[in-house]
């Protein structure tokens, strides 16, 4: 039956009164909203006092840089060579045409190229929605489904492609459905998948808030990729709850908001490490879904990729950063095994 209150009561009398019924108490009422979610460990608001990280990756180092989009074989040799040209020390290569358009062949000698310069090569897990006859990923509301993985079937074909690409010696992923990062997770702990394989969150499955990144990392995430419009008090935020890299496009390509945040780099660094920095590339074409046919601009767009990241680099140092970056081989890297 529910209670009934005289209409001639005060507040103060409402908060003694449902204090009697139940846990509404005078203490619970005072308390703020910040207060309530720091008891259950996130934090009140954004950081904006930009708090310096204490965090760190296996080898105590601050920083990783990536290079986003190295969509083949041809594309792999290009960064490997320009990064030996340019000394940058690039310690992870991710592509995002998908397992699905790399032959056996074309995987093996990307793996054999990684393996042998001792970086990480994340490949990508799809299909999905938006590659599929989808309406709605197609249309101007729906096109936030456009990365989901759609259907019971798609969801089968994304883990069939993650088990290939596991056989053929990837021991990394990026993933883009939650769905697909919770089986990745249940598969690995079962055996069924490597147990040094890891999921990396992609950009099109946004950690936009430290909950949502907390979710992410319960289900198996090992990176997550942020939004690119993160300010650096929403990254600290982020930082400030969950444990693993993050990964924060310097450069992101036009798609993903055309940012160029170079002069953020030593902020980006101090605040969110374990960080990869991505250096995409603004001003560039979409070339997903990429392959042979356009191997004379992915080429020529991965090779700029790792100019753009000497660039930032260069920026890091003048600006007094006493950061680390990690080197080949370094542990906590998703390296091939072949």
């Amino acid at each position: 039956m529910y209670a009934t209150v005289p209409l001639t009561v005060g507040v103060s009398d409402v908060v003694r009164y449902f204090g009697r019924l139940g846990p509404m108490t005078e203490l619970a009422a005072r308390r703020t909203t910040g207060d309530l979610l720091a008891s259950i460990g996130l934090p009140s608001g954004d950081a904006h006092d930009l708090p310096a990280s204490v965090r760190r990756f296996d080898d105590g180092a601050h920083y990783r840089v990536e290079i986003p989009s190295v969509e083949g074989p041809r594309c792999v040799e290009a960064v490997l060579s320009e990064a030996t040209r340019l000394a940058v020390p690039v310690t992870r290569l991710s592509q995002g045409s998908g397992v699905t358009l790399l032959t056996d062949a074309d995987i093996t000698a990307m793996v054999d190229m990684c393996g042998s310069a001792g970086v990480e090569l994340s490949l990508f897990a799809r299909p999905c929605a938006g590659w599929h006859t989808s309406a709605m990923a197609r249309s101007p509301a729906g096109a936030v489904l456009a990365p989901a993985t759609r259907g019971q079937d798609q969801l089968a074909a994304v883990v069939d492609e993650i088990r290939r690409a596991a056989d053929l010696g990837v021991r990394s992923v990026l993933v883009s459905d939650v769905g697909v990062l919770s089986v990745f997770g249940r598969l690995r702990a079962s055996g069924a998948l490597p147990a040094e394989m890891q999921a990396k969150v992609s950009v099109m499955l946004p950690a936009a808030n430290p909950a949502s990144a907390s979710v992410l990392v319960s289900l198996g995430a090992d990176t997550l990729n942020l939004p690119t419009d993160l300010t650096l008090a929403q990254i600290a935020s982020i930082r400030a709850v969950v444990p693993v890299p993050l990964d924060i496009y310097i450069e992101a390509p036009d798609n993903l908001g055309g940012f160029v945040r170079h002069y953020e780099l030593p902020r980006i660094v101090e605040v969110a490490a374990p960080v990869y920095v991505k250096f995409g590339l603004r001003n560039s074409p979409d070339v997903y879904p990429s392959g042979t046919h356009l191997d004379a601009t992915t080429v020529a767009l991965s090779r700029e990729r790792v100019r753009r990241a000497r660039l930032g680099l260069d920026l890091l140092d003048r600006s007094g950063s006493t950061a680390v970056c990690s080197g080949v081989r370094a542990p906590g890297l998703a390296l091939v095994a072949r």
